[in-house]
């Protein structure tokens, strides 16, 4: 059914304006608001037509911020290639600030270690999950073990009880 209304919109004159066009190929239409023959009004529709149209294979990040305000309707008009590189650029600045700023940040903890003015973290391993009904209790194994010299191989015995 919607084949044949989109053929109809289209012999009759209701068309989609190309918009713009992204980076990664997508291409983004608008559809003027238009009165239909019964005196309904028909709102602007915003279009994207993806450069890969598969839905399995969309990625975070298929649509530019901006454009994606625009489909949305956050914003009026469409961006501008100035726009997009600017803030691609803005973007890129901003990674190689937060680079350098970790790398000092690094830099500085290894110091406070060095100097002794930082403890080490400890790291505390807990097994199992804290709502698990066994949390915190020793778990006995009974895998061999052995205190180097002093094994022996077929010492072990399995136990008699039966786990269930």
């Amino acid at each position: 059914m919607n084949k044949i209304l989109g053929a109809l919109r289209r012999t009759f004159g209701v068309v989609r304006e190309h918009v713009g066009t992204d980076h990664l190929g997508n291409k983004y239409y608008i559809v003027p608001e238009q009165k239909t023959w019964t005196g309904r009004v028909l709102r602007a529709k915003r279009l994207v037509e993806a450069s890969n149209p598969t839905e399995y294979e969309y990625m975070e990040g298929s649509i530019p911020v901006e454009w994606d305000a625009w489909i949305r309707g956050r914003r009026k008009e469409p961006p501008s290639i100035e726009e997009l590189a600017k803030n691609e650029a803005y973007r890129a600045q901003i990674k190689l600030k937060a680079t350098e700023v970790e790398e000092k940040d690094l830099a500085l903890k290894a110091k406070e270690h060095e100097e002794g003015l930082v403890a080490t973290p400890s790291r505390t391993v807990a097994a199992g999950h804290a709502a698990a009904t066994s949390f915190g209790k020793p778990e006995f194994n009974e895998e061999p073990t052995s205190t180097a010299n002093t094994f022996q191989p077929g010492s072990w015995q399995p136990s008699s009880k039966k786990e269930t």
